[in-house]
């Protein structure tokens, strides 16, 4: 009887004891899924495509809370420079080995340039999706809709509130 009074009294103090330490090497915030990379001086879409302006060009490509949930990219098909794309349509498919998915165009305008690199080597949409990554680099047609896109704080926002509704 002693004994297992011992061993109750000592689950009881280690339990406590536990918890305690838990708390206190345990943040008071949760992180979600994943801990996607949202950069400042970009605006994003709720599709998960982000644009960079920079001068008279605007640089688009998939962010990196797309392709972490894409998995590893083994495919991409892009358009040809020249043509158009507009706003909230497909310009283009990443391929991964989870699934497809259709990349829209942000904004609408001209395209001025085509990421070449990505059709040897897509993984770099995984490995710098903000760099290296780039798709397409649009001449703005209508450079107010960069000002209805999202900026960091509420993409960040949009991504957490998508990963717990999911």
């Amino acid at each position: 009887m002693a004994l297992r009074f011992w061993a109750s009294s000592t689950a009881n103090a280690l339990r406590v004891s536990c918890a305690s330490r838990a708390q206190l090497i345990m943040p008071a915030f949760s992180f979600s899924r994943s801990l996607s990379s949202v950069l400042d001086g970009f605006k994003y879409a709720t599709s998960h495509e982000w644009v960079k302006h920079d001068g008279p060009v605007a640089i688009i490509g998939i962010t990196d809370h797309a392709q972490d949930h894409l998995g590893e990219v083994v495919f991409v098909d892009l358009p040809e420079t020249g043509g158009s794309v507009t706003k909230e349509t497909s310009f283009g498919a990443v391929e991964s080995v989870k699934a497809s998915s259709d990349v829209n165009s942000p904004i609408s305008g001209e395209i001025v340039e085509v990421n070449t690199k990505l059709t040897e080597s897509p993984g770099l949409i995984n490995s710098s999706p903000y760099e290296d990554g780039w798709m397409i680099k649009v001449k703005p047609s209508d450079p107010a809709e960069l000002e209805t896109l999202m900026g960091p704080s509420e993409y960040t926002k949009f991504c957490e509130e998508e990963d717990a509704a999911h």
